[in-house]
């Protein structure tokens, strides 16, 4: 008689489940840089807000809130005695399949409303 091994079972349970894994780890990864730009956006609004309040130029506003490598987008809408502020940046998605859930790119808001 001869004796059953479960060598390939191994093989086989880790085939179906690599792909999972991966997606599960990729689709964390973009989903904790979503968080940390929109963490980053709310610290950024905070200092433009009080530029704004020292009557600093939108031009002058939007020089300083520029990096290097990264392009946000600076809106100021007045409405009657208040003014909505809003800052707006653009992520990648790089998990594939995840930019069916998230728009590629995935567009992060912060507003505030402040008083004129």
């Amino acid at each position: 008689m001869k004796k059953r091994t479960n060598k390939g079972q191994a093989l086989i349970e880790f085939v179906f489940i690599l792909p999972i894994f991966l997606f599960m780890m990729l689709a964390m990864f973009d989903i904790g840089k979503i968080f940390y730009f929109k963490s980053e956006l709310t610290n950024y609004l905070e200092d433009v807000i009080s530029m704004y309040e020292t009557q600093m130029s939108k031009k002058d506003i939007e020089k300083k809130i520029q990096g290097q490598d990264q392009k946000i987008d600076l809106v100021f809408e007045k409405d009657g005695k208040y003014t909505n502020i809003e800052l707006t940046k653009d992520i990648e998605i790089i998990t594939p399949g995840l930019n069916l859930i998230f728009e590629n790119p995935y567009q992060i808001k912060v507003k505030r409303v402040v008083l004129s």
